[in-house]
C-alpha cells in the first residue's frame, strides 16, 4: 500500500485538499529522512571529535613520560659520573672526609639533587650531604642499593618511608608529609595522612683502579610538592592555554592514590595536594597495573585523561603520572556541530515547503481545469468542447518536478556529508600538526639539553684524559724492555684515544656552531663529496648512482657543514651494506615547495622500526662495540635545523633506508663573504 493510499483510508484526512495531502506526504518524507541523516551525521562527527581527543591526550602522555624519565635519567648520569670519577676513591684512601663531603655537597646543590649519600662496601652510610650528622645507618636493603653493591647501576622511582626521609634530611619528612583529603568519586572519601614520599633515586657503585668496590653513591629527588616534572609537562603540552577560565591541560604525579605533585586546582584556586583519585581509575591503574584512556572526574571537572602507572625496580606499581585536557571545549564543539546540524535540516524543511506549493500548484491547476470541462459536459453543454489537455505533458511535467525535488534533496544531503568530512579533515590535519610540533619540540629540548650536558662533560674528561696520555707514554718509553707491560700501556693508549674521540665528538655536537652560509650548487656538493669516499674499501662493493637534477638553483648554505651532514649518512650506509650493494643521490624541487630535497637512498639492513624515533638521540648505535658513538646523526640533524630545514629517516629492516633532507631555498640569514 502506497503512502496516498493509507493516508485515504484516515477520515479526518479525506476531507483535506489535495494540496494538503501532497505537501504533508512531501514534508513527512523530507522531515523522516532529513532527521535520521541529521543523527548519523551528528553522531560520526561527535565520535570523530572526542575520538581525536583522546589520541592525542595519548600522545600527551607519551610526552609527559619523556619529560618524567628525562628528569630521572639526569639524576641517575649525575650519580654515575659522581661514582665514577677518581674523587671519591682518592679521597676515601686518603681519609679526606670533610674535602669529599665538600665536594659531594656541592655537587648535589649544583644539579639541584635533595640526596646525595655514600655507603661503604657493606651498605653503611658513611656521608650524607643533605644531613651530614646522620651517619652509620645500614642500607643494603634497598633493592636499588643491593643492585648497585653487585657492580650494577641503577635508577628507579621508589618509595622512600618516614624513618628514612628522617635519616636523611627533616625537611624532607615534612614535604612527604601529606593531609589526605576528601575527595568527589574518590575510592577512600575519609581523610587520613601520608608520611612516605615518592622519590627519583639512583645508585652507582664507587670503584677503585682495580675494580674492587668501594661503596655506593646514591642520590634522588623527591617528588612530594616538587613541581617542576607537572608544570613542564603542562607548558610543553598546553601553554597557558584557559577555557572559561579553566586550565586546558593538566598533568599530575600520585603517589599510589594521592595527588603529590600536580598543576589541578581546587576550589580555593590552590594546588590540589592531598586530593585522591577516583575510584574507577584506582582500581584500573593501580590494583589492576592498566592504562586508562577515557573521561574521568578529576578534582571538580571532567577531562578527558590518560593514566599510566609508575613501577618501581620490583614492578609494583606505586604510583600514576596523569595527563587530562578538559572535556567541556570538546563537549562544546559537538553540539556546535549538533546545532548546525539540525539547523541545516530545518532550512531544507522550510525549503522543501516552498518548493511543494509551487509544485502542487502545477499539478492542480489543470486537474480543476478538467473537473471544470467535465461539469460543462454533464449540464448539457457544448459536446463538441476539446480540452486542450495532455496526460503525457501532465507525466512529464509530474516527473520533471520530483526529478527537481530530488536534485535538491541530495544537493543537500551532500552539503551535510560535505560539510562533515571538512571537518574531519581539518581536525585530523590539526591534530597531525600538533603532534608534529610537539616532537620537533621535544627533539629540540632534548638536543639542547644533551648538549649542554655534553659540554661539560666533555670539557671535565679532557684534562684527565691528557694526564693518562702523557704519563702512558712516558711508562711506555721508560718500560720499552718489558713486552708485557708494553702491551698493557698501548691497550691504556689505545683505549684512551678512542675516549678522546668520543669527547671530540661530544665537543661538536654540544658547539652548535652557527652556519657560514655562501651560494652553493648542491650537486657539484655531491659530486665533489662522493669523490672523498668513493676510492675508500667500504665503498669498493657500492653502486654509486646519481640522479641530480640540473635545474635546481643556487643555495645559500655552509658546505663544510652540509658535506659533513653527507658524510655522516654515507658512512653509515657503508656500516649497512657490508657485502655491498646500491647508493642513489637525487636531487629534486617540489611545485610549489619553498625546500630543495636531496634523498639518499641505500639497499642495506635498514633501521628496525622501534628505533627509528632514536636514531637522532645522541649516543644511539646500532653499530658493533667501538665502530661508532652515536653521535653522526645527532651532529646531523643540528646542522640541518640550524640551517632552517629538516631530515626525515624511512627504513623498512632488510628493505634499506632513505633518507630525505630538506634544505630551504631562500635562507633569511646573513650570507659569509667569499
Amino acid at each position: 500500500m502506497n503512502l496516498f493510499g493509507f493516508l485515504a483510508k484516515i477520515p479526518l484526512l479525506n476531507r483535506l485538499s489535495l494540496r494538503t495531502k501532497l505537501v504533508s506526504s512531501f514534508l513527512f518524507v523530507v522531515i523522516v529522512g532529513g532527521v535520521l541523516s541529521s543523527l548519523i551525521g551528528t553522531k560520526l562527527v561527535a565520535d570523530t571529535i572526542i575520538l581525536q581527543a583522546r589520541n592525542k591526550v595519548k600522545y600527551d602522555l607519551s610526552t609527559a613520560w619523556l619529560v618524567y624519565n628525562q628528569s630521572l635519567n639526569r639524576i641517575r648520569d649525575v650519580v654515575q659520573l659522581t661514582a665514577s670519577g677518581r674523587t671519591i676513591p682518592d679521597y676515601l684512601e686518603s681519609g679526606r672526609i670533610k674535602k669529599l663531603e665538600e665536594f659531594l655537597s656541592n655537587r648535589r646543590k649544583e644539579f639541584g639533587l635533595d640526596i646525595l649519600t655514600l655507603t661503604d662496601a657493606k651498605g653503611k652510610v658513611i656521608l650524607r650531604t643533605h644531613h651530614p650528622f646522620q651517619k652509620g645507618d645500614d642500607r643494603s636493603s634497598d633493592p636499588i642499593i643491593q643492585k648497585a653493591l653487585k657492580g650494577q647501576p641503577a635508577a628507579f622511582t621508589a618509595i622512600v618511608s618516614q624513618e628514612e626521609l628522617q635519616q636523611e634530611g627533616s625537611d624532607l619528612a615534612e614535604r612527604a608529609f601529606i593531609i589526605t583529603l576528601p575527595t568527589p568519586k574518590a575510592k577512600e572519601p575519609a581523610a587520613g595522612q601520608e608520611t612516605s614520599g615518592m622519590m627519583l633515586k639512583a645508585a652507582a657503585p664507587v670503584l677503585d683502579d682495580s675494580g674492587r668496590i668501594l661503596g655506593v653513591l646514591y642520590g634522588g629527588t623527591l617528588l612530594n610538592r616538587n613541581y617542576q616534572i607537572v608544570d613542564q609537562v603542562r607548558s610543553l603540552l598546553y601553554g597557558e592555554g584557559r577555557y572559561k577560565d579553566k586550565d586546558m591541560g593538566t598533568a599530575t604525579i600520585f603517589q599510589g592514590g594521592v595527588r603529590i605533585s600536580t598543576n589541578v586546582l581546587n576550589e580555593k584556586g590552590d594546588r590540589a595536594i592531598g586530593t585522591r583519585i577516583s575510584e574507577e581509575v584506582f582500581e584500573a591503574v593501580v590494583q589492576q597495573g592498566q592504562l586508562w584512556l577515557d573521561r574521568a572526574f578529576v578534582v571538580k571537572d571532567w577531562y578527558i585523561t590518560a593514566y599510566e602507572p609508575i613501577r618501581d625496580i620490583t614492578g609494583s606499581t606505586v604510583g600514576i603520572l596523569y595527563v587530562g585536557m578538559l572535556e567541556s571545549p570538546y563537549i562544546d564543539l559537538r553540539n556546535k556541530v549538533v546545532y548546525s546540524f539540525f539547523g541545516i535540516g530545518v532550512l531544507g524543511v522550510l525549503l522543501v515547503l516552498l518548493l511543494s506549493f509551487f509544485i502542487t500548484t502545477g499539478i492542480i491547476r489543470p486537474l480543476r481545469e478538467m473537473v471544470s470541462a467535465t461539469r460543462k459536459i454533464a449540464e448539457g453543454g457544448d459536446l463538441s468542447l476539446d480540452l486542450s489537455i495532455s496526460s503525457q505533458d501532465e507525466i512529464g511535467r509530474l516527473a520533471e518536478s520530483f526529478n527537481h525535488m530530488l536534485i535538491r534533496l541530495k544537493q543537500a544531503r551532500q552539503e551535510l556529508e560535505d560539510y562533515g568530512r571538512t571537518l574531519e579533515e581539518k581536525v585530523e590535519q590539526r591534530s597531525a600538526q600538533l603532534k608534529r610540533i610537539q616532537s620537533q619540540l621535544m627533539q629540540s629540548e632534548k638536543l639542547a639539553s644533551l648538549g649542554r650536558l655534553a659540554s661539560g662533560v666533555a670539557h671535565e674528561i679532557n684534562s684527565p684524559l691528557t694526564g693518562i696520555l702523557t704519563f702512558s707514554h712516558l711508562l711506555m718509553r721508560k718500560l720499552k724492555d718489558n713486552p708485557e707491560l708494553q702491551k698493557e700501556l698501548e691497550l691504556i693508549v689505545r683505549e684512551t684515544n678512542r675516549v678522546s674521540i668520543i669527547v671530540r665528538g661530544l665537543l661538536d655536537f654540544a658547539r652548535e656552531s652557527k652556519p657560514q652560509k655562501r651560494p652553493c650548487n648542491i650537486n657539484e656538493l655531491i659530486l665533489h663529496t662522493l669523490t672523498l669516499i668513493e676510492r675508500q674499501s667500504v665503498f669498493q662493493n657500492i653502486r654509486i648512482m646519481k640522479n641530480l637534477d640540473p635545474q635546481i638553483p643556487m643555495i645559500l648554505v655552509d658546505t663544510n657543514q652540509i658535506q659533513q651532514v653527507f658524510l655522516n649518512i654515507l658512512l653509515n650506509a657503508a656500516d649497512a651494506m657490508p657485502a655491498g650493494g646500491a647508493l642513489n643521490f637525487t636531487t629534486f624541487l617540489v611545485s610549489g615547495d619553498s625546500f630543495m630535497q636531496i634523498k639518499i637512498t641505500d639497499t642495506g639492513c635498514g633501521i628496525p622500526e622501534k628505533n627509528l624515533n632514536q636514531i637522532f638521540d645522541p649516543f644511539f648505535t646500532t653499530k658493533a662495540d667501538k665502530k661508532g658513538t652515536g653521535l653522526g646523526l645527532a651532529v646531523s640533524y643540528g646542522i640541518i635545523d640550524r640551517h632552517r630545514g629538516q631530515i626525515e629517516v624511512q627504513s623498512e629492516e632488510g628493505k634499506g633506508t632513505t633518507f630525505i633532507i630538506k634544505l630551504p631555498l631562500n635562507a633569511t640569514e646573513d650570507v659569509s663573504p667569499l
